[in-house]
């Protein structure tokens, strides 16, 4: 996830979860000219743009308890840093308290997570009670009280994205790190807000955690058994990769057709409710019926948790709306502020790609190599890339050898980079800045805030070792780890930290997972693998994209229907999830009135995070095609060293062109001619 300074971190990071309105503002418009021009007379003219933008700044969310009009004209007298010198020391100085508060509260959030984010056991109702209190609730309303907030405020502009977008290519490193020191963002939100906010989420992490299918009790269509009593999936990331595993079995169907019921059966919420994270019966997901040893038993679906779970989550950032003046709405708030892409531009792109011809063409060839005609679960299909030579299970074999342990592979990180092409002293750098643990869930990597710390990858080790897909999900996160120490310890400047937005950490991660067995020191050699991979590209961003306008879909219906129930919300995500599979998949499959783009667990609980993936697919190609005939390792250390500025500069800087998915279409094109 992108980092941010402190200051602004704190300002916006929490959601207002009470139902009046913030306060009018307190300082008058006679006051607010007369700290202008008191500002202006001693600083001159020079100084107007950033002595009218502060003061202002300031003057919006400066309340009764921080003083009155004298006391507020005091503050901006005396607290203004010239441009110059005495702004870049304040600057400089900021940034010292930002890294240090920062870091050390992210530290102890993710030291009293541990027991409910690794894997340690039972999850007790004190480690629920700890993982819903955020230690850092009050620093927002203390930042206000001892005046740091608003000395930020005051001295440096908060810039509109169109307004970055026009200054960015006239700005230097100092100035880029002036806007980032400021955020993009004014609201001022009290200490329960953050408290609440996060005791929300936390709740909403811990179901998605904890819902495992105990896949050996899962039935076929006649009743019969189809996977090991071992086998415990989370959803939807382990199921969905099980589905993708057994397209290397030589009768994959049977265990696939399982596989796509069950995930329907969530997505609508007629799941039995004692099958979710539970062991103890049989379940038929064809029929629905539940067994006990053999024995039909009475059950009830799960009552549209998963869609409660998700209205608490819109409703815990909707209503941080009305604090949130510039953009006052959550939409916005992700694609302006959280990616500083627009949305329009966003979902152009992806409706772009997804009616491309290139899509029937790409479709025509999975076809052909599975034999069969499509069936919808192949929007899942992993093999246009290398095949599924390799079944899971001797992958499975290697990987529990090699890693039992997180220590093991740990241990193998310096070696990972070494392959990558780092030199030997940044690889064992890099790695001695990444921690490895047991994760509870699928898997995360949790990103220092300061040089202080580690970068911590967590991925799911199953009882015996790791396996194929939990290493695979691993060099993912070990992705997002090492940009997140290339641009945090070798950054110019700290407020630059990170990468754009969260689509350009993805796309690190991807690539680092494509290279999974090359990793693993297995080879599968074939001369066409550069060209090939831009047809697996393509069909994970048809995939993924038709994901996001769902996500994105549903968010504006929520906006549009803020006291819907669960059953009326998911009711509403099903028709979306229908309506866009049959406008760009139905011509393709053959089938109508699918729901399964609404299965990604991220819509329940990483509020609007999908997109980052979608965007994240178009930036991994152009980045992979820039990097065809390069190194990694050394390139990857040029490009997170742009840190984080605006997407569309990073890109050009990066590989000299702007993020789009025309490079994709061209390149699936030529290697369609090498797949014939």
């Amino acid at each position: 996830m992108k980092r941010t300074a402190l200051l602004f971190l704190f300002l916006t990071m929490a959601a207002a979860l009470a139902a009046e309105k913030p306060p009018a503002r307190f300082i008058s418009d006679d006051a607010v000219r007369q700290a202008k021009a008191e500002l202006l007379a001693r600083f001159g003219d020079g100084e107007r743009f950033r002595v009218e933008r502060g003061v202002d700044q300031v003057a919006g969310l400066w309340l009764e308890a921080d003083g009155g009009a004298a006391d507020f004209a005091a503050f901006c007298r005396d607290r203004f840093a010239a441009s110059g010198a005495p702004q870049e020391a304040l600057y400089r100085k900021l940034g010292f308290y930002s890294e240090a508060l920062g870091g050390l509260f992210a530290e102890m959030a993710l030291d009293k997570d541990q027991p409910v984010d690794l894997d340690w056991g039972e999850v007790t109702p004190l480690d629920i009670a700890m993982n819903g209190f955020d230690p850092a609730a009050h620093l927002s309303d203390d930042l206000f009280q001892n005046k740091t907030a608003f000395i930020t405020l005051l001295n440096f502009p908060v810039y509109t994205l169109a307004e970055k977008i026009a200054r960015a290519p006239q700005w230097d490193r100092l100035q880029w790190a002036y806007a980032r020191t400021a955020g993009s963002n004014t609201t001022r939100l009290p200490a329960a807000v953050s408290q609440e906010i996060s005791e929300r989420m936390a709740a909403a992490g811990r179901y998605i955690s904890d819902y495992n299918i105990y896949m050996g009790r899962v039935l076929g269509p006649d009743n019969q058994k189809l996977f090991p009593d071992d086998m415990k999936l989370i959803c939807h990331w382990g199921i969905r990769d099980e589905l993708k595993a057994r397209y290397a079995d030589p009768q994959p169907l049977v265990r696939q057709h399982a596989i796509y019921r069950l995930l329907e059966r969530i997505v609508r919420q007629e799941i039995p409710e004692v099958m979710v994270n539970s062991g103890r019966y049989q379940w038929n997901p064809f029929s629905n019926a539940v067994f006990d040893n053999g024995r039909p038993v009475e059950s009830v679906p799960e009552p549209d948790t998963r869609y409660r779970v998700f209205l608490d989550t819109f409703r815990a950032m909707r209503l941080m709306d009305p604090y949130s003046p510039l953009y006052p709405d959550h939409i916005r708030r992700s694609f302006d502020v959280g990616r500083e892409i627009p949305e329009p531009e966003a979902e152009a792109m992806f409706r772009e790609l997804l009616s491309s011809p290139q899509v029937k063409k790409v479709a025509a060839l999975v076809s052909r190599r599975l034999g069969r005609k499509l069936q919808p679960f192949d929007i899942w299909y992993p093999g246009l890339l290398r095949g599924s030579a390799i079944p899971e299970e001797e992958l499975d074999r290697i990987i529990k050898k090699k890693y039992p342990d997180a220590a093991a592979f740990e241990k193998d990180l310096p070696v990972f980079l070494a392959r990558l092409g780092f030199s030997p002293d940044r690889a064992a750098y890099i790695a001695a800045r990444v921690q490895v643990d047991p994760a509870r869930g699928s898997g995360h990597n949790a990103q220092a805030q300061s040089r202080r710390f580690k970068s911590r990858l967590r991925t799911r080790i199953v009882p015996g070792g790791m396996n194929y897909k939990g290493y695979n999900i691993a060099l993912h996160e070990f992705g997002h780890a090492v940009e997140n120490v290339l641009d945090l310890h070798l950054i110019d400047e700290y407020a630059l930290a990170g990468v754009p937005n969260g689509a350009f950490t993805e796309a690190f991660a991807y690539i680092f997972q494509e290279r999974d067995l090359e990793l693993l020191g297995v080879q599968e050699p074939d001369p066409r693998r550069k060209e090939l991979k831009a047809l697996d590209t393509f069909w994970g961003a048809y995939e993924i994209m038709g994901v996001s306008l769902v996500d994105m879909q549903a968010w504006h219906w929520l906006y549009g229907h803020p006291d819907a129930t669960p059953a009326q919300l998911k009711e509403a995500v099903l028709d979306i999830a229908r309506s866009v599979w049959n406008q760009y998949y139905a011509p393709v499959f053959g089938v109508r009135d699918q729901v399964i783009l609404a299965v990604y667990s991220h819509m329940i609980d990483y509020t609007l995070y999908l997109p980052h993936y979608a965007l994240g697919n178009v930036i991994q190609f152009q980045l992979e095609d820039y990097l065809k005939d390069k190194v990694l390792g050394p390139e990857m250390e040029r490009m997170c060293a742009a840190g984080n500025i605006l997407p569309q500069e990073w890109m050009k800087r990066a590989v000299g062109a702007e993020i789009s998915v025309k490079p994709l279409l061209k390149a699936v094109d030529r290697a369609l001619k090498l797949a014939k």
